[in-house]
């Protein structure tokens, strides 16, 4: 959902409140759009400290996260699924990636905020390691 829907959408439930019953029904919408917001907030401070504490850059499978990876995907629900911080390689349009131990890469491409394309890249195998 846009950002614009959510603020219309709080702002009418506001508006219907204090019309159906008065300051007192405007202050508990008022009251109910400040705890959501505040869920907001801890959700997105709960994903940042749990990617805080590994490696920029690194996941445990690059196969399993391109695996899981979906289309119209947030910056915070791709940060839940690697558990880390990407490394940003681009500015516009973004691209992040993220590498596993066996040099194996996802790349990923948001335009405006959601998830738009990503690509698997994976080391050739040489002769000398089979």
């Amino acid at each position: 959902m846009s950002a614009w829907i959510g603020w219309c959408l709080a702002l009418a439930a506001v508006g219907m409140a204090a019309q159906a019953y008065g300051w007192q029904g405007a202050v508990f919408a008022l009251t109910v759009v400040v705890f959501w917001l505040l869920l907001q907030f801890n959700r997105a401070l709960r994903a940042m400290k749990r990617a805080a504490s590994q490696p920029v850059g690194h996941v445990d499978s690059a196969v399993m996260l391109n695996a899981r990876l979906r289309e119209g995907m947030t910056m915070l629900q791709i940060i839940g699924l690697t558990r880390s911080l990407g490394r940003r390689t681009g500015t516009e349009p973004e691209v992040w990636c993220w590498q596993d131990e066996g040099h194996s890469v996802v790349t990923l491409t948001l335009h405006g905020g959601k998830l738009r394309h990503w690509t698997l890249d994976r080391p050739v195998a040489s002769a000398e390691d089979e």
